[in-house]
Parts: structure tokens; sequence; C-alpha cells
């Protein structure tokens, strides 16, 4: 404790209070979404909140204090979009059983040692892909909200660009301050619905079924070992951290494992609000900056614990205000992702088709398009590829003899 009295600083503490916000202003939408599609309750809703968010502060404090590095852990925002179209599809304790699913398996990864080894077998542009079509409708959905409410949507599509431009690191939070501003004024913002109260853990039984590990078990294992621990530990990497994956993926895993019967859905390393906290913004010496994922986690502990006062806040919000956010929160993503999935020319075609399926939210067999996309992008991949190294030999036999003549 005295050494963190010691390193506390200014620039620490506003890196982490802006990572958390930004967290909740944006990703968060994402679930307010899914809980609606699903027709889930407050309580339920609020105990997911409560979930997510204690289980974020508490694994981002003690982990940033055991390795002194500015450890920001988070929901997984792919893994929330994926639930939009899942949830109304199965019933919440197949929901939960899928998690439990999920985290055992990221948790064996973690303490097996096999990370570095399964994403280097793993095509990085079929996993893009697959991330790039489950966040595909977010985009296309802020444009869709345009109809109903041109001004509103207009005007933070604008903020957006703007702020992009100038302050890209608060463009979210610019974003939330003009919508709920507009929203306020133009008497969109239904106040009666806004309460103060704290969060309640709600417990939901788990129910394991094939189908449900398949369609949401398999993919919430794919975004986060993909989507989440690789950008993540990049981020760490790149700062100049050389803290190992493995622990942070198995005691991510298992926060994960214990808080799934109140609803959450997975906790991973953050990338993007990671970057906030890894920066010299956040302090000028490295060793120091880990103070602001500790107040970060803080942040996290405080809000989660008034989960109940969130839910009705973003519940009061038109949800053309949410899909807008959500929409715009997720560009950076979804750019990153199409770029990835393009980035290597063998693997274009596979990565396309792993888009386009998933993209499509189409079901078979009982199957959801987030799988579908996965094993025909792999089935591409292995088709084409070995398509490619048939065709190698002969290409340069033709060129030798060609030197010949």
């Amino acid at each position: 404790m005295k050494a963190l009295i010691n390193d506390f600083s200014l620039s620490a503490l506003v890196a982490g209070f802006i990572a958390t916000v930004i967290s909740y202003a944006g990703p968060l939408v994402i679930i307010f979404q899914a809980a609606e599609s699903a027709g889930m309750s407050h309580a339920v809703l609020s105990s997911w909140v409560w979930a997510i968010s204690i289980g974020s502060a508490v694994l981002g404090i003690v982990l940033s204090l055991r390795y002194r590095v500015p450890i920001i852990i988070a929901w997984s925002a792919p893994g929330s979009a994926l639930l939009v179209s899942l949830l109304p599809q199965i019933s919440l304790n197949e929901a939960v059983g899928a998690y439990i699913v999920a985290s055992l398996i990221i948790f064996l990864v973690g303490i097996s040692g096999a990370f570095d080894r399964i994403i280097s077998k793993l095509p990085a542009a079929i996993a893009a892909g697959m991330l790039a079509g489950i966040l595909f409708s977010f985009g296309t959905g802020l444009f869709v909200s345009l109809q109903s409410r041109p001004f509103l949507v207009l005007a933070m599509f604008a903020t957006y660009l703007l702020v992009k431009r100038l302050l890209p690191r608060y463009a979210v939070m610019a974003v939330l301050l003009v919508g709920c501003t507009i929203a306020f004024a133009t008497g969109d913002l239904r106040q009666e619905a806004l309460v103060i109260g704290l969060a309640v853990p709600v417990w939901i039984s788990p129910e394991f079924t094939l189908s449900a590990a398949l369609n949401i078990a398999l993919p919430l294992v794919m975004v986060a070992l993909t989507g989440q621990f690789v950008p993540g530990m990049a981020v760490l990497r790149g700062a100049g951290y050389q803290t190992p994956a493995s622990p942070i993926i198995a005691s991510s895993a298992l926060g994960s494992l214990l808080l799934a019967p109140f609803a959450c859905h997975g906790l991973n390393l953050a990338a993007i609000t990671a970057a906030i906290c890894t920066g010299r913004e956040a302090h000028e010496d490295p060793s120091k900056r880990y103070v602001a994922g500790v107040v970060g986690g803080l942040a996290y502990l405080l809000l989660g614990l008034f989960g109940a006062t969130l839910v009705s806040l973003f519940t009061a919000f038109p949800k053309e205000l949410i899909a807008a956010l959500a929409g715009l929160a997720l560009f950076g993503a979804i750019a990153g992702a199409l770029a990835s999935a393009m980035a290597e020319p063998d693997d274009r075609e596979a990565a396309l088709i792993t888009f386009l399926v998933t993209a499509s939210g189409m079901s078979f067999l009982g199957l959801s398009a987030a799988f579908w996309g996965l094993m025909f992008g792999l089935a591409a991949h292995f088709l084409l590829g070995s398509r490619r190294a048939k065709q190698a030999p002969r290409t340069a036999a033709a060129s030798a003899q060609e030197a010949v003549r």
C-alpha cells in the first residue's frame, strides 16, 4: 500500500478513470442491446452489469498490483455482440451453461501455456473475418437508426468525426455527452425510468446443451482469444511490458467461471482502453503506470455496485441513441477486423467467406452464423491452401525450364 501511495500520480488517476468511463460508454451499450433482444428483466440485466463490473474490478486491481503493470480487464465486447442475435434463440440457463464451458476452455488454455501455440495455428484472417461479421450489424445499425431520429443520429455522427480528428481518445465520450444532451433537450429522455439503487446479484442455474456449446461457447472462446487477448497482449508488449500471458488468461477465465451464474458472459484483457493506461499519458515512468490499472479497477468497483442505476439510465435513453452509440464505439474494432481479414492475400477469399456467412445472420441445423462462418472459412482456407501448395511446385518447375531455354 505504501508503494502504491508513493507511486500515485494525477495523470495515472485520470488515465484509469477515462479508460473505465470509455468501457461503460461503448461496450456496455452492446450488453443492453443483447438484453433487450432477449427480453431480459431489469433484475437480471442489473446482475449482469454487476458481475462484469466486479469481476473486471477485482481482476484489474489484483493483477496490476501483482505484476506492477497497468492491466485492464473488461468484458468481451465482441462476445456481447454475438449474444445480441443468439440470446433470443436459447434460454438464459443454456446461455450460462455455455459461458461456463467457454470459461473452462479458456482456463485450460491459460494454465497449459498453449495460448501462443493455438494462436499461431489459427489463421488470423479467419478469426478477423468472423469478428468483423459479428460486429457488422452494429455499424449498419447506426445508419438504420437515422431513419427515425435523423437529427440525433447525425449530430452524434458529426461529433464523432470532429472529435476523432481533434481528440481521438475522447470521441466516444463526446458522442455520449452530445447524444444525452440532445435527448434531454428534446424530451426524449424518459426521466421517470431513472432510479437510484444498488445492484443485486441474481443466481441463474446453468443448463448444458450441445447446441448452446457450439453456438455460443465456441465463438466466445474464439473471439476471446483472438479478438481480446491477442491485441491486449500486443498492447502490453508494445509498451515494453513482458508480463506472461498465461496467468492473465487463466485468472480472467477463472473470474468468468465464478461469475457466470450471475450472467457474466466473459472477462478478458482489454486492448483499446488498456492503451490509455500503458502510454506516456498515464506516467512518464513505465514502472509507475500500474497505478492507472488500480484506479481503473476501483472505478469499475464503484460503478458496478450501482448497477441498477446504470440499467435505469440506459433504459431511459431512446433506442436510436443506444444503437448509434454502439455503432460509433465499434467503428475502430470493425475497421481493424476488416483490415486484418483482408491483409493476407492467400487467405483473403477464406476470410471473405467467413465474414459474409457470419454477417448474414443465417441459421442452419440449429447452429448460428458465427459457427458456420468459422467452419466455412476454415474449409476454404484448407482447400484453397492445398491447391496453392500443389500449384507452387509446377510453377517453380516451369520457371526452371524457361531458365534453361
